[in-house]
């Protein structure tokens, strides 16, 4: 049992006091919380801004999208680099240049720039988005590893993330629709600036570099976490996960916007995340007995089938109703999958495998953005919601295909290539 874990073993099953309990976890968990906030506004306060100054959803989802396929395609790196060098080596430039990157997007915008220079913009705002939740993700695997705890704490994260998509679109849409369309991205910016940095300072629960001054492991070749196939199945299922966010983040703008009560964004996006949210905390109560792989087709199931009512809603109080399931569904659906990524991935590589799927997540949104303002210019108010059905109805048939990759190996321990050391890994 690692030396960070502290609970006792008469306790009776794992339970979010003794996780909070566990010792150095507080010390990350609140700068944590503060620099994983403005991801939350990022995309809708985007949205909102572009389609202020443009007058259209599309031009406003694709420019949003373009940060959100940066941030994709550049996650997975950013996590190998902290793997290997350490969470403060990549944070503090990267939280630098994402303020920087945010607060010219926004000039660009308000100057009525050219279309292809917002795009240019949105590239390094997304490709430096500080990838704050899978580096505490990271952390707690750290303090945890081999205590029945792991997933309570993946549950507490995803808990954690859902909380700040209840306040992040609340408070993005009240800055720019209440104070000024700029006011969401310029708080997004300054929030980023001053939580990453508080996080950053925090190194002495950050997991060791693998390649620090003088290691001996240094000469280890660290295969990437990409090469699992159950990571890659991950992915998809993210993917998916992704387009509901992003679909419902537009066709919510949209619909709310159509019927003359744009401040119903927020609250309606909001009941959404809270769903998410309490799933996510009775998640983390419950000890369960179904396989993880199991847990996630039976949760993906659920939030296919909620997902595909979305278009039908005609109402505010339906429509509201309908996201709150669908919220409930993906909480689930989240927390096995962070919980398999324990099970399947080396410690060596795990920073950058949650770093994947939180990428899938943002490339599925981004994905999900564009065609939803597509649908939103071309059709009828509230076609955006077709997004969400497509994308987990699609990610569904996958995952359901390819479940048996997401079984653990058999054997507790994989040999990293190079000087033969072996890495355990925790195993059902």
């Amino acid at each position: 049992m690692p030396e960070n874990y502290t609970a006792t073993v008469t306790d009776k099953r794992p339970g979010y006091g003794q996780l909070l309990r566990t010792r150095g976890a507080w010390t990350f968990l609140l700068p944590g919380f503060a620099a994983r906030q403005p991801f939350a506004m990022l995309t809708i306060s985007t949205v909102l801004l572009v389609q202020h100054t443009t007058g259209s959803y599309g031009t406003a989802g694709a420019v949003s999208a373009t940060t959100g396929v940066s941030m994709a395609l550049f996650a997975p790196f950013t996590g190998k680099l902290a793997d290997r060098f350490g969470q403060r080596a990549v944070l503090v430039p990267g939280v630098l240049l994402h303020t920087a990157s945010v607060l010219l997007l926004t000039l660009l915008a308000l100057s009525d720039a050219p279309l292809w220079a917002l795009f240019v913009a949105a590239v390094p705002t997304g490709a430096s988005t500080p990838q704050i939740g899978p580096m505490v993700r990271a952390r707690w695997g750290v303090k945890l590893q081999g205590s029945p705890l792991m997933t309570t704490a993946a549950a507490f994260e995803s808990v954690t993330d859902e909380f700040t998509f209840v306040l992040g679109p609340l408070f993005a849409t009240a800055l720019c629709t209440g104070v000024h369309p700029a006011a969401g991205l310029v708080t997004e910016a300054s929030l980023t600036l001053v939580g990453g940095l508080l996080f950053a300072a925090q190194r002495g629960t950050q997991p060791r570099p693998s390649r620090s001054a003088g290691d001996v492991h240094a000469r280890v070749e660290h295969v990437s976490a990409l090469r699992v196939p159950g990571v890659r199945v991950l992915i998809v299922a993210f993917l998916g996960i992704g387009s509901v966010f992003g679909g419902m983040q537009v066709a919510l703008a949209a619909f709310t916007e159509s019927i003359g009560e744009p401040g119903l964004n927020g609250v309606l996006y909001g009941t959404f995340a809270a769903g998410n949210m309490l799933s996510g905390i009775v998640c983390g109560a419950v000890a369960w007995k179904i396989a993880p792989q199991r847990r996630l087709l039976l949760a993906y199931t659920a939030l296919a089938v909620t997902a595909s009512g979305l278009w039908a809603a005609q109402s505010v109080l339906l429509l509201a109703g309908i996201g709150l399931l669908v919220g409930t569904c993906i909480a689930p659906a989240l927390i096995t999958g962070y919980t398999l990524v324990e099970k399947l991935v080396p410690p060596t590589a795990r920073t950058e495998a949650f770093t994947w799927l939180t990428g899938a997540v943002a490339l599925g949104q981004a994905a999900a953005v564009t065609v939803a303002g597509q649908l939103e210019d071309r059709l009828w108010d509230g076609a955006g919601f077709l997004v969400p059905m497509g994308g987990t109805v699609l990610a569904l048939l996958l995952l359901a295909t390819l479940r048996s990759r997401l079984v653990p190996p058999s054997t507790g321990l994989t040999v990293a290539r190079g000087v033969g050391h072996r890495v355990p890994v925790s195993v059902d």
